[in-house]
């Protein structure tokens, strides 16, 4: 079953405001089942409204309409909706009761535009609305089903969640298997690399459907499959992990929707490790990624953002050698970045130091182009180890992946370790 979601409302179209209900929609829909294959946003106006519904009309089963049901001169769903279909429209007395209510309680006189979030479609269902005034609807039609939902997305989503989800299930559904979904994460490698990786597994992809998404330093894949229960997909879906799994186990890191960091606190808390940081470019984001994650304290001892030189050699004891000078390394080097990680390692007792030095721009510095980042780790008892990073982008993107770089060699010198336990995160159905 296909649905289209027609969002209204010019302020969609102008960008004074961000359509989070169609985000929420069609994570709702999917997990139904439901294919959505369009999302429509259109402004104000019946004429392009009624357009919009028609070709809608045409190429999906479920039309599910948020926005345009208030008080306002402006407010037109309902109205164009009836028109298109050929029917009048009421006032619902439960929901008109609902809006006189609110205003006498309120001691407010009631303008007679309210009585328009009252409104009903003939031979529909009407939606309460139990978060503000304007009352949804169901309606079933030769085959196809409308659902009309408020914008406001205190007032939509538990719309949708407690009456028209309940609604679709009963009248739209009845055949329909669920879509069973798991997440799957992937840190040191880019989105093109991956699909090179799996492009036998992408091109002859049947069921389960595989998905991937990427933002600045890491890339999902989302694996789905239609079920009756969640054994079968289970089954199915954990064999297509495995396969991919099988084909980068040195990049996924979690079959959860988590964050890198997340997953890396958890294993460190749990194995009794701690961490600190010394930052230079990155001024502090690495350690305000990790201590984002709840339980960090118990692992993160602390740190040092050294953006100078002078405090690189007075907090972390870098050689003025290894800065100043016609033959010297520089600050950004594979010689400070070692001496980085190794001294607040030192200085703050933990297992492990991270350090990150480099050029995030916009302009060059010690003659070293923008891009180029240096990443260390030393490990109590073990190896320092030091690696180069060339990267693209803006500042904040390179900042941004420095820090997903490190936290990525982090999570690789954990799963060498045998007193670390690194399992995958476990089952996410959506």
């Amino acid at each position: 079953m296909k649905a289209e979601i027609i969002a209204v409302g010019t302020e969609l179209l102008l960008g004074q405001i961000v359509n989070s209900n169609a985000r929420f929609l069609s994570l709702e829909l999917a997990a139904l089942g439901i294919d959505v294959y369009f999302q429509t946003v259109v402004g104000d106006n019946p004429a392009r409204l009624q357009e919009a519904v028609e070709i809608a009309r045409g190429r999906a089963d479920i039309l599910l309409f948020t926005g345009g049901i208030g008080p306002t001169e402006d407010d037109l769903t309902k109205e164009t909706l009836a028109a298109v279909l050929g029917r009048d429209l009421h006032t619902d007395r439960i929901a008109m009761d609902q809006v006189e209510r609110f205003f006498t309680d309120r001691g407010r006189e009631m303008t007679e535009n309210n009585r328009k979030q009252a409104l009903m479609i003939d031979g529909a269902t009407p939606l309460p609305n139990g978060t503000g005034l304007a009352v949804g609807l169901a309606l079933a039609e030769n085959g196809r089903f409308y659902i009309v939902l408020p914008g406001p997305p205190r007032e939509m989503e538990p719309m949708f969640t407690e009456q028209a989800k309940p609604w679709l299930l009963q009248h739209a559904l009845t055949d329909e298997m669920p879509l069973y979904s798991k997440m799957l994460k992937f840190a040191g490698i880019g989105e093109s690399q991956l699909e090179t990786r799996l492009i036998d597994l992408i091109r002859n992809q049947t069921d389960p459907t595989i998905a991937p998404y990427a933002k600045e330093g890491e890339v999902t894949i989302r694996i789905s499959t239609k079920a009756p229960g969640e054994r079968e997909a289970m089954e199915k879906l954990g064999k297509l992990q495995d396969k991919i799994q099988a084909l980068l186990p040195e990049h996924m890191y979690a079959d959860i929707d988590v964050p890198l960091e997340k997953i890396i606190v958890d294993w460190m808390a749990d194995a009794g490790l701690t961490v600190s940081a010394a930052e230079s470019c990155t001024g502090g984001l690495l350690m305000s990624s990790i201590t984002s994650v709840p339980g960090s304290a118990s692992m993160f001892l602390g740190g040092v953002v050294c953006y100078s030189n002078e405090m690189k050699q007075k907090l972390l004891n870098v050689p003025k050698d290894y800065l100043e000078g016609p033959d010297a390394p520089g600050a950004v080097s594979r010689e400070v970045a070692e001496v980085l990680a190794e001294q607040v390692r030192m200085l703050t007792d933990t297992d492990f130091g991270l350090s990150i030095t480099g050029v995030a721009g916009p302009a060059y510095s010690e003659r070293k182009p923008v891009g180029l980042v240096y990443i260390g780790i030393a490990e109590r008892g073990g190896r320092t180890e030091v690696f180069e990073l060339n990267l693209s982008g803006n500042r904040e993107t390179i900042r941004i992946r420095s820090v997903k770089s490190i936290l990525y060699r982090l999570w690789r010198r954990l799963e060498e370790r045998e007193d670390v336990e690194t399992p995958l995160g476990g089952s996410d159905l959506a």
